[in-house]
Protein backbone atom coordinates (compact mmCIF):
# COMPACT_ATOMS: atom_id res chain seq x y z
CA UNK A 1 0.00 0.00 0.00
CA UNK A 2 1.10 3.36 -1.24
CA UNK A 3 2.10 4.96 2.77
CA UNK A 4 0.64 8.17 1.65
CA UNK A 5 -2.70 7.10 1.24
CA UNK A 6 -5.51 6.48 3.79
CA UNK A 7 -7.67 3.11 3.46
CA UNK A 8 -10.37 5.73 2.03
CA UNK A 9 -8.13 7.48 -0.41
CA UNK A 10 -7.59 3.78 -1.72
CA UNK A 11 -10.63 2.47 -2.07
CA UNK A 12 -12.08 5.83 -3.41
CA UNK A 13 -9.22 5.60 -6.33
CA UNK A 14 -10.31 2.09 -6.71
CA UNK A 15 -13.57 3.02 -7.05
CA UNK A 16 -13.14 5.53 -9.56
CA UNK A 17 -10.56 3.29 -12.07
CA UNK A 18 -13.10 0.50 -12.16
CA UNK A 19 -15.92 2.85 -13.26
CA UNK A 20 -14.40 4.16 -15.64
CA UNK A 21 -10.48 3.01 -16.57
CA UNK A 22 -11.93 -0.83 -16.03
CA UNK A 23 -15.14 -0.48 -18.25
CA UNK A 24 -14.12 0.61 -21.14
CA UNK A 25 -11.01 -1.76 -21.05
CA UNK A 26 -13.35 -4.91 -21.50
CA UNK A 27 -15.61 -2.93 -23.60
CA UNK A 28 -12.62 -2.56 -25.94
CA UNK A 29 -11.53 -6.19 -25.16
CA UNK A 30 -15.04 -7.12 -25.80
CA UNK A 31 -14.56 -5.59 -28.89
CA UNK A 32 -11.85 -6.57 -30.01
CA UNK A 33 -9.53 -3.48 -30.11
CA UNK A 34 -7.55 -4.43 -27.04
CA UNK A 35 -5.53 -8.02 -25.92
CA UNK A 36 -6.96 -9.45 -23.09
CA UNK A 37 -3.31 -9.59 -21.28
CA UNK A 38 -3.68 -5.75 -21.14
CA UNK A 39 -6.52 -6.21 -18.11
CA UNK A 40 -4.07 -7.66 -15.85
CA UNK A 41 -0.92 -5.66 -17.16
CA UNK A 42 -3.11 -2.23 -16.45
CA UNK A 43 -4.42 -4.11 -13.28
CA UNK A 44 -0.33 -4.51 -12.80
CA UNK A 45 -0.11 -0.63 -13.75
CA UNK A 46 -2.99 1.07 -11.94
CA UNK A 47 -4.51 -0.75 -9.06
CA UNK A 48 -1.49 -2.92 -7.65
CA UNK A 49 -0.40 0.27 -6.16
CA UNK A 50 -3.04 1.18 -4.35
CA UNK A 51 -4.29 -1.91 -2.92
CA UNK A 52 -4.41 -1.60 1.02
CA UNK A 53 -3.40 -4.60 2.92
CA UNK A 54 -6.17 -6.54 3.78
CA UNK A 55 -5.71 -6.89 7.61
CA UNK A 56 -6.32 -3.17 8.58
CA UNK A 57 -9.47 -3.15 6.67
CA UNK A 58 -13.01 -2.12 8.42
CA UNK A 59 -15.49 -3.48 7.29
CA UNK A 60 -17.07 -1.07 5.41
CA UNK A 61 -14.04 -0.74 3.24
CA UNK A 62 -13.80 -4.44 2.64
CA UNK A 63 -17.58 -4.86 0.99
CA UNK A 64 -16.23 -2.07 -1.05
CA UNK A 65 -13.34 -3.55 -2.03
CA UNK A 66 -15.16 -6.51 -2.52
CA UNK A 67 -17.52 -5.59 -5.24
CA UNK A 68 -14.92 -3.65 -6.96
CA UNK A 69 -12.06 -6.35 -7.08
CA UNK A 70 -14.68 -8.56 -7.49
CA UNK A 71 -15.77 -7.25 -10.77
CA UNK A 72 -11.91 -7.22 -11.54
CA UNK A 73 -10.86 -10.56 -10.73
CA UNK A 74 -13.83 -11.87 -12.45
CA UNK A 75 -13.21 -10.31 -15.58
CA UNK A 76 -9.04 -10.87 -15.47
CA UNK A 77 -10.10 -14.87 -14.62
CA UNK A 78 -12.35 -14.72 -17.90
CA UNK A 79 -10.12 -13.74 -20.36
CA UNK A 80 -7.67 -15.86 -19.05
CA UNK A 81 -9.82 -19.09 -19.87
CA UNK A 82 -11.17 -17.68 -22.74
CA UNK A 83 -7.81 -17.80 -24.11
CA UNK A 84 -6.16 -20.59 -22.12
CA UNK A 85 -8.80 -23.32 -21.38
CA UNK A 86 -7.48 -24.24 -18.06
CA UNK A 87 -8.41 -25.53 -14.31
CA UNK A 88 -9.36 -22.44 -12.93
CA UNK A 89 -7.00 -22.17 -10.21
CA UNK A 90 -4.74 -21.06 -12.72
CA UNK A 91 -6.75 -18.18 -13.75
CA UNK A 92 -4.82 -15.92 -11.95
CA UNK A 93 -1.56 -17.12 -12.29
CA UNK A 94 -0.71 -13.58 -14.31
CA UNK A 95 -1.46 -11.51 -11.73
CA UNK A 96 1.64 -10.29 -9.13
CA UNK A 97 0.70 -9.38 -5.79
CA UNK A 98 4.06 -9.58 -4.23
CA UNK A 99 3.43 -12.77 -2.81
CA UNK A 100 -0.20 -13.97 -2.27
CA UNK A 101 -2.15 -15.32 -5.60
CA UNK A 102 -4.87 -12.68 -5.92
CA UNK A 103 -7.64 -15.69 -5.21
CA UNK A 104 -6.19 -15.94 -1.58
CA UNK A 105 -5.96 -12.49 -1.46
CA UNK A 106 -9.14 -11.29 -2.18
CA UNK A 107 -10.05 -14.07 0.47
CA UNK A 108 -8.57 -12.03 3.30
CA UNK A 109 -10.17 -9.05 2.48
CA UNK A 110 -13.44 -11.02 2.44
CA UNK A 111 -12.77 -12.22 6.12
CA UNK A 112 -12.60 -8.62 6.86
CA UNK A 113 -16.43 -7.86 5.65
CA UNK A 114 -17.21 -9.15 8.83
CA UNK A 115 -20.26 -10.88 7.18
CA UNK A 116 -18.87 -14.35 6.53
CA UNK A 117 -18.17 -13.59 2.71
CA UNK A 118 -17.63 -16.52 0.20
CA UNK A 119 -13.78 -16.00 -0.82
CA UNK A 120 -14.90 -14.88 -4.67
CA UNK A 121 -17.39 -12.68 -5.76
CA UNK A 122 -20.87 -13.40 -5.17
CA UNK A 123 -24.73 -12.10 -5.58
CA UNK A 124 -24.03 -10.08 -2.70
CA UNK A 125 -21.20 -8.22 -3.97
CA UNK A 126 -23.01 -8.01 -7.15
CA UNK A 127 -26.33 -6.95 -6.19
CA UNK A 128 -26.88 -6.28 -2.53
CA UNK A 129 -23.62 -4.08 -1.70
CA UNK A 130 -23.10 -2.80 -5.08
CA UNK A 131 -26.90 -1.16 -6.08
CA UNK A 132 -27.99 1.99 -3.72
CA UNK A 133 -30.33 1.55 -1.30
CA UNK A 134 -34.12 -0.17 -2.62
CA UNK A 135 -37.16 0.66 -0.21
CA UNK A 136 -40.04 -0.61 -0.79
CA UNK A 137 -43.50 1.39 0.82
CA UNK A 138 -46.84 0.66 1.46
CA UNK A 139 -49.08 3.92 1.67
CA UNK A 140 -46.47 5.50 2.84
CA UNK A 141 -45.25 3.53 5.28
CA UNK A 142 -41.69 1.66 4.83
CA UNK A 143 -42.13 -2.43 4.57
CA UNK A 144 -38.16 -3.11 3.79
CA UNK A 145 -35.27 -1.55 2.73
CA UNK A 146 -31.61 -2.97 1.72
CA UNK A 147 -28.92 -0.53 1.58
CA UNK A 148 -25.89 -0.55 -0.63
CA UNK A 149 -22.21 0.10 1.18
CA UNK A 150 -21.53 2.92 -1.33
CA UNK A 151 -22.24 6.53 -0.62
CA UNK A 152 -23.18 7.37 -4.21
CA UNK A 153 -25.71 6.16 -6.38
CA UNK A 154 -23.72 4.76 -9.05
CA UNK A 155 -23.52 0.82 -9.92
CA UNK A 156 -20.28 -0.98 -10.47
CA UNK A 157 -20.68 -2.83 -13.98
CA UNK A 158 -18.25 -5.06 -15.72
CA UNK A 159 -18.65 -2.45 -18.99
CA UNK A 160 -20.67 0.29 -17.97
CA UNK A 161 -23.45 -0.18 -19.97
CA UNK A 162 -27.26 0.50 -19.16
CA UNK A 163 -28.61 -2.88 -19.60
CA UNK A 164 -25.94 -4.09 -16.77
CA UNK A 165 -27.25 -1.69 -14.45
CA UNK A 166 -30.92 -2.28 -15.06
CA UNK A 167 -30.45 -5.76 -14.56
CA UNK A 168 -28.55 -5.64 -11.27
CA UNK A 169 -30.97 -2.58 -10.16
CA UNK A 170 -34.12 -5.16 -11.01
CA UNK A 171 -32.53 -8.55 -8.83
CA UNK A 172 -32.12 -5.91 -6.19
CA UNK A 173 -35.75 -4.54 -6.68
CA UNK A 174 -36.92 -8.05 -6.55
CA UNK A 175 -35.10 -9.13 -3.04
CA UNK A 176 -36.38 -5.79 -1.35
CA UNK A 177 -39.94 -6.94 -2.38
CA UNK A 178 -39.45 -10.52 -1.10
CA UNK A 179 -38.36 -9.01 1.97
CA UNK A 180 -40.83 -7.64 2.48
CA UNK A 181 -43.49 -10.17 1.72
CA UNK A 182 -41.38 -12.31 4.51
CA UNK A 183 -41.81 -9.56 7.05
CA UNK A 184 -45.21 -9.41 6.24
CA UNK A 185 -45.42 -12.98 7.21
CA UNK A 186 -43.37 -12.81 9.65
CA UNK A 187 -45.31 -12.23 12.85
CA UNK A 188 -47.63 -15.25 11.74
CA UNK A 189 -44.61 -17.69 11.34
CA UNK A 190 -43.64 -16.49 15.16
CA UNK A 191 -47.15 -17.29 16.08
CA UNK A 192 -47.26 -13.59 17.08
CA UNK A 193 -50.73 -13.72 14.99
CA UNK A 194 -52.71 -16.47 14.42
CA UNK A 195 -54.20 -17.16 10.86
CA UNK A 196 -57.27 -15.84 10.78
CA UNK A 197 -57.15 -12.58 12.59
CA UNK A 198 -57.85 -8.73 10.82
CA UNK A 199 -54.42 -8.20 11.13
CA UNK A 200 -52.94 -11.28 9.51
CA UNK A 201 -55.95 -11.19 6.84
CA UNK A 202 -54.28 -7.50 5.77
CA UNK A 203 -51.00 -8.49 5.61
CA UNK A 204 -51.85 -11.56 3.50
CA UNK A 205 -53.27 -9.05 1.05
CA UNK A 206 -50.48 -6.95 1.08
CA UNK A 207 -48.17 -10.09 0.62
CA UNK A 208 -50.11 -10.84 -2.36
CA UNK A 209 -49.92 -7.91 -3.83
CA UNK A 210 -46.30 -7.19 -3.28
CA UNK A 211 -45.78 -10.52 -5.24
CA UNK A 212 -47.59 -9.26 -8.04
CA UNK A 213 -45.88 -6.46 -8.39
CA UNK A 214 -42.49 -8.22 -8.90
CA UNK A 215 -44.36 -10.72 -11.47
CA UNK A 216 -44.94 -7.17 -13.01
CA UNK A 217 -41.39 -5.76 -12.79
CA UNK A 218 -40.09 -8.91 -14.59
CA UNK A 219 -43.04 -9.24 -17.31
CA UNK A 220 -41.51 -5.45 -17.82
CA UNK A 221 -38.04 -6.18 -18.18
CA UNK A 222 -37.92 -7.15 -21.59
CA UNK A 223 -39.52 -4.01 -22.85
CA UNK A 224 -37.39 -1.53 -21.22
CA UNK A 225 -36.70 1.24 -23.34
CA UNK A 226 -33.55 0.20 -25.71
CA UNK A 227 -31.02 2.81 -24.22
CA UNK A 228 -31.63 0.82 -20.80
CA UNK A 229 -32.70 -3.12 -22.24
CA UNK A 230 -30.41 -5.76 -21.78
CA UNK A 231 -30.88 -8.18 -24.76
CA UNK A 232 -30.69 -11.77 -24.89
CA UNK A 233 -27.40 -11.79 -26.58
CA UNK A 234 -25.98 -9.37 -24.46
CA UNK A 235 -27.17 -11.26 -21.56
CA UNK A 236 -25.64 -15.01 -22.43
CA UNK A 237 -22.60 -13.41 -24.62
CA UNK A 238 -21.26 -10.25 -22.51
CA UNK A 239 -22.86 -10.87 -18.67
CA UNK A 240 -22.51 -13.79 -17.56
CA UNK A 241 -19.77 -14.88 -19.15
CA UNK A 242 -18.06 -13.06 -15.92
CA UNK A 243 -19.45 -15.88 -14.00
CA UNK A 244 -16.69 -18.15 -14.31
CA UNK A 245 -15.01 -20.17 -11.43
CA UNK A 246 -12.14 -19.26 -9.57
CA UNK A 247 -11.65 -22.68 -7.92
CA UNK A 248 -13.08 -26.12 -8.73
CA UNK A 249 -15.75 -26.70 -7.51
CA UNK A 250 -16.95 -22.88 -6.34
CA UNK A 251 -20.48 -20.97 -6.75
CA UNK A 252 -20.21 -18.05 -9.20
CA UNK A 253 -22.74 -15.30 -8.64
CA UNK A 254 -26.32 -16.18 -9.47
CA UNK A 255 -29.88 -15.23 -8.58
CA UNK A 256 -30.03 -18.66 -6.89
CA UNK A 257 -28.62 -17.39 -3.75
CA UNK A 258 -31.09 -14.68 -3.10
CA UNK A 259 -32.13 -15.68 0.34
CA UNK A 260 -35.43 -14.00 0.62
CA UNK A 261 -36.91 -16.08 -2.39
CA UNK A 262 -35.43 -19.17 -0.47
CA UNK A 263 -37.49 -18.37 2.57
CA UNK A 264 -40.54 -17.80 1.30
CA UNK A 265 -40.35 -21.16 -0.34
CA UNK A 266 -39.90 -22.79 2.98
CA UNK A 267 -42.73 -20.28 4.51
CA UNK A 268 -45.26 -21.49 1.91
CA UNK A 269 -44.38 -24.98 1.22
CA UNK A 270 -42.39 -26.51 -1.49
CA UNK A 271 -43.02 -30.16 -2.09
CA UNK A 272 -40.37 -30.72 -4.50
CA UNK A 273 -37.95 -33.95 -3.38
CA UNK A 274 -34.40 -32.86 -1.92
CA UNK A 275 -35.00 -29.07 -2.27
CA UNK A 276 -33.45 -28.82 0.96
CA UNK A 277 -30.40 -30.32 0.14
CA UNK A 278 -30.39 -28.52 -2.95
CA UNK A 279 -30.49 -25.36 -1.00
CA UNK A 280 -27.87 -26.41 1.22
CA UNK A 281 -25.68 -26.74 -1.48
CA UNK A 282 -25.52 -23.10 -2.10
CA UNK A 283 -24.40 -22.87 1.53
CA UNK A 284 -20.57 -21.48 0.16
CA UNK A 285 -22.17 -18.82 -1.60
CA UNK A 286 -24.33 -17.31 0.88
CA UNK A 287 -23.32 -14.91 3.83
CA UNK A 288 -22.92 -16.94 7.41
CA UNK A 289 -26.26 -15.20 8.52
CA UNK A 290 -27.98 -16.33 5.82
CA UNK A 291 -27.36 -19.54 6.40
CA UNK A 292 -27.99 -19.48 9.77
CA UNK A 293 -31.55 -18.39 9.07
CA UNK A 294 -32.16 -21.03 6.18
CA UNK A 295 -30.97 -23.38 9.32
CA UNK A 296 -33.85 -21.93 11.20
CA UNK A 297 -37.24 -21.91 8.62
CA UNK A 298 -36.12 -25.44 6.36
CA UNK A 299 -36.87 -27.49 9.76
CA UNK A 300 -39.78 -25.62 10.25
CA UNK A 301 -43.28 -26.75 8.76
CA UNK A 302 -44.53 -24.05 5.88
CA UNK A 303 -47.45 -21.82 7.10
CA UNK A 304 -50.28 -23.77 5.03
CA UNK A 305 -49.36 -26.79 7.00
CA UNK A 306 -49.44 -25.22 10.25
CA UNK A 307 -53.21 -23.57 8.88
CA UNK A 308 -54.60 -27.19 7.92
CA UNK A 309 -53.02 -28.80 11.01
CA UNK A 310 -54.69 -25.74 12.17
CA UNK A 311 -58.67 -26.78 11.00
CA UNK A 312 -57.65 -30.22 11.61
CA UNK A 313 -57.14 -30.94 8.26
CA UNK A 314 -54.15 -34.06 7.70
CA UNK A 315 -51.40 -34.59 4.97
CA UNK A 316 -53.70 -34.46 2.03
CA UNK A 317 -56.85 -34.19 3.78
CA UNK A 318 -57.89 -31.77 1.32
CA UNK A 319 -58.06 -34.18 -1.62
CA UNK A 320 -60.11 -36.79 -0.25
CA UNK A 321 -62.81 -34.46 0.55
CA UNK A 322 -66.00 -34.15 -1.69
CA UNK A 323 -66.28 -30.40 -3.52
CA UNK A 324 -69.62 -30.50 -0.98
CA UNK A 325 -66.78 -31.19 1.83
CA UNK A 326 -64.64 -28.37 0.30
CA UNK A 327 -67.31 -25.52 -0.08
CA UNK A 328 -68.29 -26.46 3.60
CA UNK A 329 -64.65 -25.91 4.71
CA UNK A 330 -64.29 -22.73 2.71
CA UNK A 331 -67.38 -21.40 4.19
CA UNK A 332 -66.60 -22.31 7.77
CA UNK A 333 -62.95 -20.95 7.45
CA UNK A 334 -63.42 -18.00 4.75
CA UNK A 335 -59.29 -16.98 6.19
CA UNK A 336 -58.93 -19.74 3.15
CA UNK A 337 -59.51 -17.53 0.76
CA UNK A 338 -56.91 -14.88 0.99
CA UNK A 339 -54.48 -17.73 1.82
CA UNK A 340 -55.39 -19.35 -1.39
CA UNK A 341 -54.48 -16.20 -3.17
CA UNK A 342 -51.24 -15.86 -1.56
CA UNK A 343 -50.02 -19.03 -2.81
CA UNK A 344 -51.47 -18.34 -6.13
CA UNK A 345 -49.33 -15.11 -6.15
CA UNK A 346 -46.20 -16.99 -5.14
CA UNK A 347 -47.08 -19.62 -8.07
CA UNK A 348 -47.91 -16.23 -10.58
CA UNK A 349 -44.43 -15.03 -9.61
CA UNK A 350 -42.51 -18.19 -10.35
CA UNK A 351 -44.09 -18.46 -13.48
CA UNK A 352 -43.13 -15.16 -14.66
CA UNK A 353 -39.50 -15.63 -13.50
CA UNK A 354 -39.69 -19.16 -15.53
CA UNK A 355 -40.45 -17.22 -18.13
CA UNK A 356 -37.77 -14.18 -18.00
CA UNK A 357 -35.16 -17.19 -17.51
CA UNK A 358 -36.47 -18.93 -20.81
CA UNK A 359 -36.62 -16.15 -22.75
CA UNK A 360 -33.12 -14.60 -21.76
CA UNK A 361 -31.10 -17.93 -21.70
CA UNK A 362 -32.96 -21.36 -22.47
CA UNK A 363 -34.76 -20.20 -25.25
CA UNK A 364 -32.32 -18.36 -27.68
CA UNK A 365 -29.61 -21.60 -26.70
CA UNK A 366 -31.75 -23.79 -28.28
CA UNK A 367 -32.23 -21.91 -30.83
CA UNK A 368 -28.24 -21.70 -31.53
CA UNK A 369 -28.10 -25.47 -30.66
CA UNK A 370 -30.21 -25.96 -33.77
CA UNK A 371 -28.82 -23.38 -35.78
CA UNK A 372 -24.66 -25.21 -34.29
CA UNK A 373 -24.36 -21.31 -33.07
CA UNK A 374 -23.87 -22.29 -29.46
CA UNK A 375 -20.34 -22.48 -29.62
CA UNK A 376 -18.43 -23.18 -26.24
CA UNK A 377 -18.14 -20.06 -24.05
CA UNK A 378 -16.69 -20.53 -20.69
CA UNK A 379 -19.80 -19.98 -19.01
CA UNK A 380 -21.85 -23.03 -20.61
CA UNK A 381 -25.28 -21.43 -21.52
CA UNK A 382 -27.25 -24.20 -21.19
CA UNK A 383 -27.86 -24.48 -17.52
CA UNK A 384 -27.81 -21.14 -14.68
CA UNK A 385 -24.62 -20.34 -13.62
CA UNK A 386 -25.14 -22.75 -10.73
CA UNK A 387 -26.05 -25.73 -12.90
CA UNK A 388 -29.66 -25.43 -12.65
CA UNK A 389 -31.06 -27.12 -15.47
CA UNK A 390 -34.56 -25.47 -17.51
CA UNK A 391 -36.08 -28.67 -16.49
CA UNK A 392 -35.54 -28.04 -13.11
CA UNK A 393 -36.82 -24.74 -13.38
CA UNK A 394 -40.18 -26.11 -14.31
CA UNK A 395 -40.32 -28.73 -11.75
CA UNK A 396 -39.81 -26.16 -9.45
CA UNK A 397 -42.24 -23.78 -10.68
CA UNK A 398 -44.85 -27.04 -11.18
CA UNK A 399 -44.38 -27.95 -7.54
CA UNK A 400 -45.25 -24.07 -6.70
CA UNK A 401 -48.44 -24.13 -8.55
CA UNK A 402 -49.34 -27.53 -7.06
CA UNK A 403 -49.31 -25.93 -3.57
CA UNK A 404 -51.14 -26.93 -0.48
CA UNK A 405 -54.25 -25.33 -0.96
CA UNK A 406 -55.15 -26.22 -4.92
CA UNK A 407 -57.65 -28.57 -4.26
CA UNK A 408 -59.68 -25.72 -2.93
CA UNK A 409 -59.82 -23.66 -6.27
CA UNK A 410 -63.39 -24.35 -7.01
CA UNK A 411 -64.83 -23.52 -3.69
CA UNK A 412 -62.68 -20.48 -3.24
CA UNK A 413 -63.80 -19.07 -7.03
CA UNK A 414 -67.30 -19.56 -5.88
CA UNK A 415 -67.03 -17.64 -2.87
CA UNK A 416 -65.03 -14.84 -4.26
CA UNK A 417 -67.09 -11.55 -4.48
CA UNK A 418 -68.44 -10.87 -7.68
CA UNK A 419 -68.18 -6.81 -7.35
CA UNK A 420 -65.43 -5.54 -8.37
CA UNK A 421 -62.14 -5.64 -5.99
CA UNK A 422 -61.20 -3.13 -4.23
CA UNK A 423 -57.97 -0.68 -5.24
CA UNK A 424 -54.95 -1.93 -4.63
CA UNK A 425 -52.73 -0.55 -1.60
CA UNK A 426 -50.53 2.03 -3.11
CA UNK A 427 -46.56 0.36 -3.39
CA UNK A 428 -44.03 1.55 -4.38
CA UNK A 429 -40.54 0.69 -5.15
CA UNK A 430 -37.72 2.97 -5.13
CA UNK A 431 -33.73 2.75 -5.86
CA UNK A 432 -31.30 5.45 -4.65
CA UNK A 433 -34.55 7.55 -3.61
CA UNK A 434 -35.96 7.45 -8.08
CA UNK A 435 -39.71 5.46 -7.99
CA UNK A 436 -39.05 2.45 -10.66
CA UNK A 437 -42.57 1.42 -9.55
CA UNK A 438 -45.99 3.02 -8.26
Amino acid sequence: MNPQLTINDSVELIDRWTRTEFTALNRAILGGTAAPESLTDRFHADLVPLLPEPDGLPPLAARQLVVLLGLVGAAIARYRQERDPCPPEHSFEGVDLGGPDFAEWFARIAERTGAGHPPRDSYTSLVRWNVPRCEVTWQGLELAAIDGCFPDNRIRTYTGAAGEESFFELVKQGETLERAVNLMLAPIASGELDFAGAETLCRLGTATALLDVLRRLLGDFPHLPPATRMTADQFMDIFRQFAVHWRTGDLPPSGAFDTEALQRDFLLGMGYPHYRDGVRRLYPGLLADERDELDVIMDRPSLPERLLAGLGVPPGGLDALTPDGRDALVAAHPELIPWFGLLQAHARLSSAHLGLTKRMLFNPQRAREVAELAGNPVVNNSTGTTGMTERYLLELTRHRRDHALLALREAVVGRRPAAPAAAPPQIVVSVAGRSVYS
